[in-house]
């Protein structure tokens, strides 16, 4: 329980979320807002805003930057507005499995958080998003220039997918998340990277209709909080905040990873799906093995790229005997 000092503050803390409130993020979110009210009397809450009311992603850090936020739950795609090395653990390929990416996750924790609390952002949790796929619409990606021809986009913050649009020589569009739908729709976009539980949650999976079924990135997200409003709290108020964080967090994960499974199920049964045949794959390999290490230095912190290589290569070695 907090003590009177924190108890009189009675604080309010304004979080931004992409999620719909009723969706498996919103619903662990919704848990955390009960738990922590619960456990200091009432005196610290967390108002959320959800479905985006608080606008994209970069939106939210901005708003959080300026005080007008809190908060936000966010994807790598929020975490990269800030520090663009979280980017090292959703190189395409690099991990195999989520065993593959905690071991990599973990390690890199200590690094990452300092670089985001020198940025004046405070990691409360770290989360997952799901197993990002290939869905198009109208036709199967196979091998990269399958992609030429055909609508493609990027995040704004994104390092990964312009390098690869660059090598492949294919235009693409920036897009905020909220932007993905109509263009969709329209058809000016035809290709989408995303895990099955978003691609539903978001209604794009809707919109396509064939899946390759190749895991590229495990994606991953956070719950980033404020460092400026975090030190104004009381110590018991930091405390209690940082430890209902880390519990949502560790339930997120297990949640998050099952009902993403859930979702590629009910989504392998409405599209065609494929595996890329050895050409393909060749292909994916080769290009990928001209672009990553390009980002080394340029886009990354060497250290941490360098980290996570070889955390991935010790990670091969082990399975390979």
């Amino acid at each position: 329980m907090l003590t009177g000092s924190a108890l009189a503050e009675g604080l309010t803390f304004k979080i931004g979320a992409l999620a719909p409130e009723k969706s498996p993020w919103g619903q662990v979110l919704t848990t955390w807002q009960k738990v922590l009210a619960k456990k200091s009397n009432g005196a610290l809450q967390l108002q959320f805003f959800w479905n985006g009311q608080q606008g994209d992603e970069r939106a939210m850090i901005e708003k959080v930057r300026t005080g007008q936020l809190d908060g936000a739950s966010v994807t790598s795609a929020g975490l990269s507005s800030v520090n663009r090395d979280v980017l090292a653990l959703q190189l395409p390929g690099a991990f195999r499995t989520w065993e593959m990416l905690d071991i990599a996750r973990e390690r890199l924790k200590p690094k990452l958080e300092a670089k985001f609390h020198a940025a004046g952002f405070r990691i409360l949790g770290w989360g997952d998003v799901g197993q990002m796929k290939t869905m198009s619409k109208g036709f199967k990606v196979n091998a990269p220039h399958d992609l030429k021809g055909h609508g493609v986009f990027a995040f704004a913050n994104d390092v990964i997918g312009p390098a690869i649009y660059g090598e492949i020589g294919i235009p693409y569009k920036t897009l905020g998340i909220t932007e993905i739908l109509p263009a969709l729709a329209g058809g000016t976009v035809e290709v989408v990277n995303a895990p099955s539980l978003g691609a539903e949650q978001l209604q794009w999976a809707n919109k396509i209709d064939h899946m390759n079924t190749r895991t590229a990135v495990f994606a991953i997200g956070a719950f980033l909080f404020s460092d400026t409003r975090f030190k104004g709290l009381a110590p018991d108020a930091q405390k209690l905040l940082e430890e209902t964080g880390a519990q949502a967090s560790k339930a997120l994960t297990s949640r998050i990873r099952l009902e993403d499974q859930a979702a590629y199920e009910r989504l392998k049964a409405k599209v065609t799906c494929y595996e890329s045949d050895a050409a393909g794959e060749a292909a994916w390999k080769a290009l990928l093995l001209k672009v990553i290490p390009r980002l080394r230095g340029q886009t990354f912190d060497p250290a941490i790229f360098d980290e996570v290589a070889s955390l991935v290569k010790a990670a091969a070695s082990e399975t390979a005997r």
